[in-house]
């Protein structure tokens, strides 16, 4: 699974071959969590810091989340999308 950013040790990731809708998975020590790209619902369980975070980078990157998505759709490798600062 392509790790696309990681700050304040929460991992991001999106697998090659998934499944509809577009998502991306968030890693937290023993946490999990799926984020869906076009609604921001969030399914798992994280700490409420860690959903803060999580949501502040998605929403300064969506964008770049949906062409990733796009991406692999076609095949095409994903890049990484910068981490929160």
């Amino acid at each position: 699974m392509p790790e696309i950013s990681r700050f304040y040790g929460i991992v991001i990731t999106m697998y090659s071959a998934e499944h509809n809708p577009p998502h991306f998975h968030i890693r937290y020590n023993d946490y999990r969590a799926t984020m869906d790209i076009r609604t921001g619902e969030l399914n798992g369980n994280l700490p409420r810091r860690v959903v803060n975070l999580v949501y502040e980078w998605y929403d300064e990157h969506k964008e770049e989340l949906i062409q990733n998505w796009l991406r692999m759709e076609k095949g095409e490798d994903i890049i990484n999308i910068k981490p929160l600062d």
